[in-house]
């Protein structure tokens, strides 16, 4: 009797266990995509959107058995309280399993606080300070940060003969980085910063600093802008004042190469110089397999840019991560499955760093030319397995 009624518990307790795993995997995995979907950076979430639609368009919304159901929310902007008000919200009400997405760093800093209180797994797929990964051991990130991609910019300069830079880069915290570690590194080869400017992130026009850039002579210049209309703004007054027949090497960040820059900024920027991870005109057929499926998300509308091919990235981690926990989105879990993740990408190989959980990859020094009647980027050096230079 007594076998039969241990035999009947454990029959009960198997029973038990299979009904709270099948329950388990019809739940779906819930991602919290917070980004900016309005406001003066909407173009920025249209783009980190579109490139999680084209992961789920080419891949399923399926992953390591349970479906993916994602959660967009609007941050409207550079909102820290917004930022983690919604990051509150999706995880205590929507019972987002991980959240995801953040173009600013204050707003991924502010959700950071929570998804380390709520102990889910938080991945970055723009927002750039190194520190953001240093917030909580439940932060990974799939795009960049600043350092990684000016240091071997500042190294490539001074490489290749430039020895006096001028600086100008937009008055806020990725600029302020920007500037750093490109005055340290280039500093450190030999080379000299001729002269420096910060310029207000409100800024429209910049005539007045590309004519102190004019005046100093340097023989090169690094410019660190927020991307889009402000670039486009640089490229006008760098035109105008003549700077792109001044024989000064134009040094320039991620953002450069992307579309709406390409076709707005005008003759400027033939020669130009920039260094980044990703563009959508990088040759590879993991590239052109990504725009294909892209152009028919956003139905031809616009090309991806490097957001685009962060937030795709950012799923085919958490799909690949999912996979190796069996579906499990527990942090502890899911952050130790994903140490050491390394796939192909669109823009090469990535890889996340096991010390740091923060990516590491190829930046590419790319030159702007024209072919026939638009302007693309090519890639003319590389630097391949860089890890983010803050942590190291």
């Amino acid at each position: 009797m007594r076998n039969l009624i241990a035999g009947s518990a454990l029959l009960a307790l198997s029973s038990s266990f299979a009904f709270s795993s099948a329950l388990h995997a019809a739940e779906p995995v819930r991602i919290g995509v917070i980004t900016s979907l309005s406001g003066p950076a909407a173009h920025s979430g249209a783009q980190m959107k579109a490139g999680i639609d084209t992961w789920l368009r080419l891949n399923g919304a399926t992953a390591g058995g349970r479906k993916i159901e994602v959660l967009y929310r609007d941050d409207t902007g550079p909102q820290a309280d917004v930022a983690k008000r919604l990051a509150t919200e999706l995880v205590s009400r929507d019972k987002a399993d991980i959240l995801a997405g953040f173009i600013f760093t204050p707003n991924a800093m502010a959700a950071a606080s929570v998804a380390d209180r709520a102990k889910r797994p938080l991945v970055v797929m723009n927002a750039a300070a190194s520190g953001i990964t240093k917030r909580s051991p439940y932060v990974t990130r799939t795009s960049y940060t600043i350092a990684q991609s000016v240091v071997p910019l500042a190294q490539w300069a001074h490489k290749t003969g430039s020895r006096k830079v001028y600086s100008i880069v937009a008055d806020y915290a990725p600029g302020l980085d920007g500037e750093e570690w490109f005055d340290r590194t280039f500093k450190a080869a030999g080379g000299t910063i001729v002269g420096a400017v910060r310029a207000p992130l409100a800024t429209v026009d910049y005539s007045a600093y590309v004519q102190r850039i004019k005046d100093a002579k340097p023989d090169a210049v690094h410019v660190f802008l927020p991307n889009g209309q402000p670039m486009v703004s640089f490229m006008k007054a760098w035109h105008d004042k003549g700077l792109h027949k001044a024989n000064i090497r134009f040094l320039g960040g991620e953002g450069w190469a992307d579309q709406d820059v390409l076709t707005q900024a005008g003759d400027g920027l033939q020669g130009i110089y920039t260094a980044g991870f990703y563009a959508y005109s990088r040759p590879g057929a993991d590239n052109e397999r990504f725009r294909a499926a892209f152009a028919k998300t956003v139905n031809g509308k616009f090309e991806p840019n490097f957001l685009a091919a962060s937030a795709y990235d950012g799923m085919a981690l958490i799909a690949a991560t999912l996979a190796k926990t069996g579906g499990k989105t527990d942090g502890p879990g899911f952050m130790k499955a994903l140490k050491g993740y390394s796939a192909p990408s669109p823009r090469g190989t990535v890889t996340i760093d096991a010390a740091t959980n923060d990516i590491v990859q190829t930046i590419y020094i790319r030159r702007i030319e024209r072919r026939g009647d638009a302007f693309v980027a090519s890639e003319i050096d590389r630097y391949d397995a860089v890890k983010d230079p803050v942590k190291n």
